[in-house]
């Protein structure tokens, strides 16, 4: 008797069709090749999208120390302010309304950016004692190494700061970068020569803004200002140093399309300004004098004016430090800050045009990530205060983030309100480069929030340390009953800040009678928060201390007799 055949030719079609709709997304979710930072060691593994053709190029913009002032729609100065070109790629792409750093000074902020982790160390390497972290190490993992690692010919201009063994490490010897807080104006070579060949003079101050010592008398630290040729002659913007950094971007995309054509470019433009001290040229007489109608000294300044700079109640003493630091007691001089901090913006964005306009002339415009950041703020005259510093204020968190992406953004969300951090720039621009966003980091791509979608609660940790004074401090943002608050704990001395982060001018609220309920919740919340993570338990003991009256009595092992993690 002959054996019946079975036809499966439907069933493996079915199967087949299964594959295809189940299992489709699985299979382009796991579409991804291993790759390692170093393939001898077989260490730094990562993964790379396996169909990497016309990646886009990726153009990393930042401004170093800038006020909301200058950017945040919310602020009266943004109505004055002159930035065609800073408008444009917020036109062009999508504007992060409330994004922190993680600490608001130069060097650890900047560790942040490029690691994708809360920063290892929490001072600047010029101010460091003995004993401190100051730089990245060797062994740190920043984001660039995996875009050049898979394909992408890097470029660095401006400034670094976080160390020149990492820098030298990831983007080769034949670099422009200075790991230094300030420009080499004088002994950068390049920029010599170029100076040169516009015939123009290294600058000096025609007219230089000076705070007052203590005495409120004699000269103090110079917060910059306006400059000319050292043989008087009007200082001409073209020769300015944020514009020479612009150029030299333009050098190092001609220079890559050169010599790998066929490789997409990731290029890395820092500015400094518009921190201080300022280097205002000719040719913004006329808008000196217009901003000169519109700005007013802030509202917390002139409270200080009327109790004559006293101490005020409830403030931490750190700011009483840095008060008598840059010594900001005559009002015109503030005015002058104010407007100085404004114009030294508007001059960088006059090299941004010149960096976009070569951009469009080369077609490389439209179908690139462009992103614009910076690495922490400034108080721009709130409190009395110049600068940055290790407190609370949430003006020196915020940072402006601007993100173009390639091909047609019409779509794109224009304005992001929810909060966003700095450990997200890193998953971000490896995320359009096709690379997933390695586990050690914190932070994870912005795309999907572009695109209309929403970013995970961010747990986001605020760290102050050493800078002109000492001050270690943990801070926190929550958003309650529709109120986004920004938290700090001042750990020497108790002191406690909240601050509603949409106000023009802060006032501390952590003592109101009627916020007693909200302080106690914060205050819990908090603690789970320290708790949670090894990283931030050693502000455990005393927090507690500080906050006996809000948080239940516990028999902890307050004196970690037993570690939790010994590594």
């Amino acid at each position: 008797m002959a054996t019946k055949k079975i036809d499966y030719s439907f069933l493996l079609f079915l199967g087949a069709l299964l594959f295809m709709t189940e299992g489709f997304c699985q299979t382009q979710a796991e579409n991804y090749t291993k790759k390692f930072l170093n393939g001898r060691e077989r260490t730094g593994e990562f993964e790379v999208r396996s169909n990497i053709e016309n990646r886009p190029n990726i153009f990393m913009i930042t401004v170093d120390m800038i006020s909301p002032d200058v950017y945040s729609p919310s602020r009266e100065l943004k109505k004055h302010i002159n930035t065609p070109n800073l408008d444009k790629l917020a036109q062009a792409g999508t504007t992060f309304n409330k994004a922190f750093c993680t600490a608001p000074v130069c060097g650890p902020s900047r560790a942040t950016i490029l690691t994708g982790r809360h920063q290892p160390y929490l001072t600047n390497g010029e101010r460091a004692p003995m004993g401190m972290i100051r730089n990245l190490k060797e062994g740190d993992i920043i984001f660039p190494q995996y875009l050049k690692k898979s394909g992408y010919n890097i470029k660095h201009v401006g400034k670094w700061h976080v160390g020149a063994e990492k820098f030298i490490q990831t983007f080769g010897e034949n670099q422009h970068g200075w790991d230094r807080w300030a420009p080499p104006l004088l002994d950068d070579e390049l920029y010599i020569a170029y100076l040169d060949k516009l015939n123009v003079k290294p600058q000096k101050y025609s007219k230089e803004i000076y705070g007052k010592q203590h005495d409120r008398h004699t000269k103090g630290n110079s917060l910059g200002g306006w400059i000319v040729q050292e043989d008087n002659k009007p200082f001409p913007l073209q020769a300015h140093y944020s514009v020479f950094l612009a150029e030299l971007a333009k050098q190092k995309l001609d220079a890559a399309k050169r010599n790998h054509p066929n490789k997409p470019v990731f290029l890395q433009l820092e500015f400094f300004d518009p921190h201080q001290p300022y280097s205002i040229p000719a040719g913004f007489e006329d808008r000196y004098e217009a901003l000169k109608k519109v700005v007013k000294l802030p509202v917390s300044y002139q409270k200080l004016i009327e109790t004559d700079f006293a101490k005020i109640e409830g403030e931490d003493n750190i700011y009483e430090v840095y008060r008598q630091y840059w010594g900001l007691y005559n009002e015109e001089m503030l005015k002058d800050y104010i407007i100085g901090h404004l114009l030294q913006m508007e001059v960088v964005d006059k090299a941004l045009g010149v960096f976009f306009n070569y951009l469009e002339e080369q077609n490389l415009w439209d179908d690139a990530v462009i992103m614009l950041s910076a690495d922490h703020g400034d108080m721009n005259g709130r409190m009395g205060m110049a600068d940055k510093g290790v407190y609370f204020q949430p003006d020196i968190f915020r940072v402006p983030l601007y993100i173009k992406e390639p091909g047609d953004n019409s779509k794109k969300t224009p304005g992001v309100h929810d909060p966003v951090s700095s450990l997200d720039i890193g998953p971000t621009l490896l995320g359009y480069a096709g690379i997933k966003t390695p586990k050690f980091m914190e932070g994870e791509s912005l795309s999907s929030v572009i695109n209309g979608g929403e970013r995970s609660k961010l747990h986001h940790v605020f760290q102050t340390g050493w800078h002109v004074g000492v001050n270690y401090g943990f801070g926190y943002q929550f958003q309650i009953n529709g109120t986004h608050w920004f938290y700090g704990y001042n750990i020497s001395t108790g002191t406690q800040e909240l601050y509603d982060i949409d106000a023009d001018d802060q006032i501390n609220h952590f003592h109101d009678k009627d916020k007693d309920e909200l302080v106690k919740l914060i205050v819990n919340k908090v603690a789970e928060v320290m708790q949670a993570d090894n990283r931030w338990l050693g502000y455990w003991a005393t927090f507690r201390l500080h906050n006996a009256a809000y948080l239940p009595k516990t028999n902890d092992d307050m004196q970690m007799f037993k570690p939790k993690d010994k590594h």
